[in-house]
C-alpha cells in the first residue's frame, strides 16, 4: 500500500511533513492525558452520550481531571447536556475547551454552531459528496484533539456515534487508545448490533479491555421500590464473556436523572462521606440489581436512582483501564 511519502509531485505543498506535522501536534496536545477511552455502540438511542456526561462527572468527583471530545459530528448532543456555553474562546495556543460546572472539559462541534443548528458539508459537487464526508469528519475530529487547548486532563472520553466504522476510523487518530466500553440495552435487536461493535472492537482493540455497561435495566418504581423489566426477550447467552468483555454494570432508568441531563444540570454534588463510601464498598457490587442499587442511594441520599451505579461502574471502568496493556504502534491492525 502507498504512502503519503509515495506520492510524486504534489505541487509544493509537502503531504506527508504536513500529517507529520498533525501526529506530533495531537502528541503534544494529549501528553498529559493518562487514559483514553471510547464511548460507542454499533445503536442508536442507548444512552451512550448520557452515559458519557454522566461517567465524567462521576470521574471528575472522584478527583480525576475529564475531558469529553463529542465525535458525533453529525448529532452532537454533549453541549446540551453538559450545560456548557456554546461561546468557544481563543487563545494564543488554540481554542480552549468549555468547561461545564462540575470542572469537566468539553470540546464539540457545538460548541462553533448556533443552539439547533445542523453540521452542512458544502460541495461544489453535491452529488458525489459521499466519497468525502467521511475523510472530512475524521479530519474534524483530529482537529478537535489536536487544536484544542486542554487544561491538562489525565483521562479523555470519546463519545463516538453509531456504527461499527467509527472505532477503526478513531483508531487511525489515536493508536494509543486505551480501551472501549460498548452501551447497550437489554433488548435483542440492540444486543444483535452492540455484539457486532464488540467483535470489531476486539479485532481492531487486540488485548486492550472492552467494557460493557447496560443502560435502562429497569425501571424502579418511586413509589414502592418494584423493580419492572423494561425490555424483554433480551439476549440470554453469555456472549459478552465469551468475547472476553467486562460486565461494568447495569443502570436504571431513571427520569430524574433523564430531566437533569436535558435540563444542563450535572445530577453530582460535591462528595460527602456517606456517598463516598457507598460508593467505595460498593465497587463490586456494580452488577447488583437495579433495584437494589436504587434502595442503597435512596437511604444515602436524595439522589437519582442512578448515580450508585453509575459510580461503581465508574470504579469499575478505573479498574478496568488501570489494567490495559500498553499497545504497540508495530502491532496495531488499522486496515
Amino acid at each position: 500500500m502507498k504512502t503519503y511519502h509515495d506520492i510524486v509531485g504534489d505541487g509544493g505543498s509537502n503531504v506527508a511533513a504536513q500529517v507529520k506535522a498533525q501526529a506530533e501536534q495531537l502528541e503534544q496536545r494529549l501528553a498529559n492525558v493518562k487514559y483514553i477511552v471510547a464511548i460507542m455502540s454499533g445503536k442508536g438511542g442507548v444512552g451512550k452520550s448520557s452515559l458519557t456526561v454522566n461517567l465524567a462527572a462521576a470521574l471528575q468527583d472522584a478527583g480525576h481531571r475529564v475531558g469529553i471530545v463529542d465525535a458525533d459530528i453529525n448529532g452532537a448532543s454533549i453541549v446540551q447536556m453538559a450545560g456548557v456555553s456554546r461561546k468557544p474562546e481563543f487563545g494564543s495556543h488554540g481554542v480552549r475547551p468549555a468547561v461545564a460546572q462540575n470542572g469537566v472539559q468539553v470540546m464539540s462541534i457545538d460548541l462553533f454552531l448556533n443552539e439547533g443548528d445542523p453540521v452542512e458539508w458544502l460541495s461544489t459537487v453535491d452529488h458525489s459528496a459521499y466519497a468525502w464526508r467521511g475523510l472530512v469528519e475524521v479530519g474534524v475530529i483530529r482537529e478537535m484533539l489536536a487544536d484544542t487547548d486542554w487544561d491538562a486532563p489525565d483521562i479523555l472520553l470519546i463519545d463516538l456515534p453509531p456504527g461499527t466504522d467509527k472505532l477503526p476510523n478513531l483508531l487511525d487518530i489515536l493508536p494509543d487508545l486505551t480501551a472501549a466500553i460498548v452501551v447497550t440495552v437489554p433488548s435483542r435487536a440492540s444486543q444483535y448490533v452492540v455484539r457486532k461493535s464488540v467483535l470489531i472492537a476486539r479485532k481492531f482493540l487486540g488485548d486492550r479491555p472492552i467494557g460493557l455497561v447496560e443502560n435502562m435495566a429497569a425501571f424502579i418504581c418511586t413509589a414502592c421500590e418494584t423493580e419492572h423489566v423494561l425490555f424483554r426477550g433480551g439476549d440470554e447467552t453469555d456472549w459478552i464473556s465469551e468475547l472476553g468483555v467486562f460486565r461494568l454494570g447495569a443502570i436504571p432508568f431513571d427520569p430524574e436523572l433523564g430531566e437533569l441531563v436535558d435540563s444542563g444540570q450535572s445530577y453530582m454534588p460535591p462528595a460527602v462521606s456517606g456517598t463516598a463510601s457507598a460508593t467505595t464498598s460498593g465497587a463490586a457490587s456494580a452488577t447488583a440489581s437495579p433495584a437494589a442499587s436504587a434502595a442503597a442511594t435512596r437511604s444515602a441520599s436524595p439522589l437519582p436512582v442512578a448515580v450508585l451505579a453509575i459510580r461503581n461502574i465508574a470504579n469499575k471502568m478505573l479498574e478496568m483501564i488501570s489494567k490495559s496493556p500498553i499497545p504497540d504502534p508495530a502491532s496495531e491492525v488499522l486496515s
